[in-house]
């Protein structure tokens, strides 16, 4: 049992790492509340983390194989414990976003080295399964997200929910330490000196992704004209070409660029990323806006809140681990594109069980289908992508799908928050009932639909009432359909453009994609 040490240490921070990405949508409402958070105040609580993933990923597996990837685990793990703290002490919506931030920065760093640190500890039979485990373990912590956020948020409160991974990441630091070999930095191909890290490459594409999504946040609030959006779509557009300048430079100049924009050229890479990008937003995107109307307006407890979304990420995990073993052995093409079609029909029947008088008995098939399409899709993603490109570039790949898995939550939250309120504000308009439609579409985004109803006449508190049902139904229901668009045009992107890789047979993405062609030893670290 001794052996299986190191892998308990990595499932740890991969637990906590992972819940968190769930658990906090249950206590969206509480939040709100405490902090008297906006709406957009709330999208960046779950984005900030999202976007600080999405765009250090890469970056974090260079400086790993700089640094070493134990040593890396380690500090990624201390930086993510002392954000939790600050996030459950955090004074103002202000100081929490920006500890979000901090948590994503160590997040990154953890999830960068786990894959090395199991190549590092395992091998042969022992390392599929050290593979296996650490998969189940991923899939574990998203569904028990929901749930155990909505047990802390209601009997205890809500900064609990922060402060419950320090325990976690003592121990998983104490183990590291303890069980985990130390590794030492690697060295570039062909060169003698340590891995170089694509700073501008990294500092280009997080400035883009953050002005964007801060760009599609503020025009859901403040208009699609409005100087400070415009300005700052004009900041994403100028840094997307300095990133693509970058990255064309570095690799002409023979270094190691954050993202080979020459794999792009390759159409099942290219499927691939778009699959991954359109999955996790269209999939994930949102239940932010599902756990405020299950509060806010069915009127569940946070417990109850979380047991209505756990059905997602529990058909999720049973397909991963039951199905995983017999869907590697398919072409990538078919689970990933499947699930995708498959996850479009989940929120088509979450759309048609939306009504005004809806409650969480309608959610539970939508959720259902949708778990089984992330299910079938998400194991085969990574070991898919770095069977498309050349050996040396699989870590690349690996660390890319994560990166646009991550981007396409964070982008999606930003997207559908505004589809929604102007959705809703469009009812509340068409009604007459509210002088200013968009701030009460505002109101109901932030889970302040009882504050509207009893803000109304006495003798009108029960129109207002079914107003607001109507009104947070209506925005769903166009959430939901663009996110059934988007699905359904990433499984047709990805069975239209994924091909069978020339150096992989049926089943060579075997028990955990540990087994599929080894990146290169310097940027294994990013192979996620």
């Amino acid at each position: 049992m001794r052996k299986w040490w190191p892998l308990t240490a990595v499932c740890l921070g991969a637990f906590i790492l992972l819940v968190d990405v769930t658990i906090v949508n249950v206590a969206l409402p509480s939040m709100a509340d405490d902090l008297d958070a906006s709406f957009s105040s709330l999208q960046w609580v779950i984005d900030g983390y999202a976007l600080a993933l999405a765009a250090l990923l890469l970056a974090s597996g260079s400086l790993a194989d700089r640094f070493g990837h134990r040593r890396f685990y380690i500090y990624g793990l201390a930086v993510f414990a002392a954000a939790s703290l600050v996030c459950g002490l955090a004074p103002n919506v202000g100081v929490l976003i920006a500890a979000r931030v901090v948590q994503g920065v160590g997040g990154a760093a953890m999830f960068a080295t786990t894959p090395a640190l199991l190549l590092g500890s395992y091998l042969g039979r022992d390392r599929g399964t050290a593979f296996g485990v650490w998969g189940a373990a991923n899939g574990a912590a998203a569904a028990a997200g929901p749930l155990l956020g909505g047990l802390l948020t209601e009997h205890i409160s809500w900064p609990t929910i922060f402060w419950v991974n320090l325990p976690i990441a003592a121990v998983a630091i104490a183990m590291t330490l303890r069980v985990v070999r130390p590794d030492r930095p690697r060295a570039s191909a062909g060169q003698g000196g340590p891995a170089r890290i694509d700073v501008p490459g990294a500092a280009a594409f997080t400035i883009a992704a953050g002005s964007l999504t801060y760009g599609l946040i503020r025009g859901g609030e403040s208009g699609w004209t409005n100087a400070v959006t415009l300005a700052t779509f004009a900041v994403t557009v100028l840094a997307l070409l300095a990133f693509v300048v970058v990255e064309h430079r570095t690799a002409r100049h023979g270094g190691s660029p954050m993202l080979d924009l020459a794999l792009l050229r390759r159409p099942s890479f290219t499927g691939l990323m778009s699959g991954a990008l359109l999955l996790q937003g269209s999939a994930f995107g949102c239940l932010v806006l599902l756990s405020l109307w299950l509060q806010s307006v069915v009127g569940l407890s946070p417990v109850g809140a979380g047991l209505a979304l756990t059905p997602l990420a529990g058909a999720s995990f049973v397909v991963a681990v039951f199905a995983g073993r017999h869907i590697q052995r398919l072409a990538p093409r078919l689970p990933i594109g499947g699930g995708l079609l498959l996850v479009a029909a989940g929120m088509l029947l979450l759309r048609a069980g939306m009504t005004a008088d809806a409650g969480r008995s309608s959610l539970i098939w939508g959720l259902v289908v949708t778990g089984i399409g992330v299910g079938l899709a998400t194991p085969m993603l990574v070991s898919a992508a770095t069977s498309t490109v050349p050996p040396q570039q699989a870590g690349m790949a690996g660390g890319a799908v994560n990166t646009f898995r991550q981007l396409g939550m964070t982008l999606a939250i930003a997207v559908l928050g505004a589809v929604f309120t102007g959705r809703t504000a469009a009812t509340l308009a068409g009604a007459g009932a509210v002088p200013d439609a968009d701030r009460g579409a505002d109101a109901l985004a932030a889970g302040q639909a009882q504050r509207l109803v009893e803000a109304a006449p006495a003798g009108h508190q029960d129109a207002a009432r079914h107003l607001v049902h109507q009104a947070f139904a209506t925005g769903l229901d166009r959430v939901f359909l663009c996110s059934a668009v988007a699905a359904a045009l990433g499984g047709l992107i990805v069975l239209a453009l994924v091909r069978p890789s020339s150096r992989t047979t049926p089943g060579a993405h075997g028990r955990g994609s540990a087994q599929a062609p080894q990146p290169r030893k310097e940027s294994v670290g990013s192979g996620v």
